[in-house]
């Protein structure tokens, strides 16, 4: 029996002003174990950790169908599998669970398939699994990726992160669906607006590439999305406003929210305690992590035969 064992790093997406166009791998992971069962067997599902007790346990899981997915491109026969989802990432907390869950399914499939396809092309697949390119870009190539898409053709960079940039995470219990964060935005918004963030977004890939985090409080900037989604979580100001007085370079809501992710260096556990003591002053329970980018993606740590 072949067992496959696959890493896949949480995301944060946006960074302020990218929306839908930049994402960044975090050093945070879910671990999948992919093992084919004998012919006849019944595929199985276990999730510990994160989602447990939630997520589906069988072949509606998310990682089960991007599994299939990549088996159903590379028109190969299914055999039958047991997986096993161990998960640190947060459930719609901005993390990009689903992001990994995609990307581990996948990476893990394409070994059991002696990676008959490349990275660009599996990203293509995720991208088409979970219908936006900016977390799934940093959660198959790992860093920090700028991702355009043109009519049906998708173009990923990568953005070269500063190499002691902390990031730290107020991650409230709380949860905000991406339905929910999306279904407040309007439809349509001011050139004003528009050119505020096309600026900061050049101004934060700038930032990072001329290794110059001086910029990043006013790069992470935005109006088209957080200003809104503050309607569902207005505490979040209270909490950027701790993280920038603490000496954070940037902060933002990752993703859609609800997570709040701060740029820091050496100041990074005086920001972690300020923004958690802002949340708790406001009322919002929950509790921070400090992390770093990391510049993998969801890669394979071990692949073998069973006896």
């Amino acid at each position: 029996m072949t067992t496959v064992e696959v890493r896949a790093p949480a995301t944060t997406a946006n960074l302020g002003p990218g929306y839908d166009c930049l994402g960044m791998a975090l050093d945070l992971w879910n671990t999948l174990t992919v093992e084919v069962l004998p012919e006849g067997s019944k595929p199985g599902v276990t999730v510990s950790g994160e989602g447990a007790g939630e997520l589906d346990a069988d072949t509606q899981n998310l990682t089960y169908r991007a599994i299939e997915f990549l088996f159903n491109e590379a028109d190969a026969s299914l055999p039958p599998l047991s997986l096993r989802c161990e998960n640190t990432i947060p459930l719609s907390r901005g993390m990009g669970s689903s992001a990994a869950a995609i990307a581990g399914g996948l990476v893990a499939a394409n070994r059991l398939l002696d990676d008959a396809f490349t990275q660009d092309d599996l990203l293509e697949m995720a991208a088409t699994i979970e219908g936006h390119p900016d977390n799934v870009a940093a959660a198959i190539h790992g860093g920090m990726r700028l991702v355009v898409m043109d009519d049906n053709s998708m173009y990923t960079v990568p953005v070269r992160v500063p190499a002691n940039l902390q990031a730290v995470l107020f991650i409230p219990d709380r949860r905000i669906a991406t339905a929910d964060a999306r279904r407040v935005l309007p439809a349509e918004i001011s050139v004003a607006d528009a050119v505020y963030n096309m600026s900061r977004t050049a101004l934060l890939v700038a930032s990072m590439e001329t290794e110059h985090p001086e910029y990043l409080n006013i790069a992470t900037q935005d109006r088209l999305h957080q200003p809104y989604r503050q309607t569902i979580f207005p505490q979040m100001k209270v909490i950027f406003a701790a993280a920038q007085a603490a000496g954070a370079f940037g902060v933002f809501l990752s993703g859609s929210g609800s997570t709040i992710l701060a740029f820091a260096h050496d100041r990074a556990m005086t920001v972690a305690y300020e923004m958690f003591d802002a949340a708790r002053l406001a009322g919002v329970d929950g509790r921070v992590e400090v992390t770093q980018p990391t510049t993998l993606g969801a890669h394979v740590i071990s692949a073998g035969e069973n006896a």
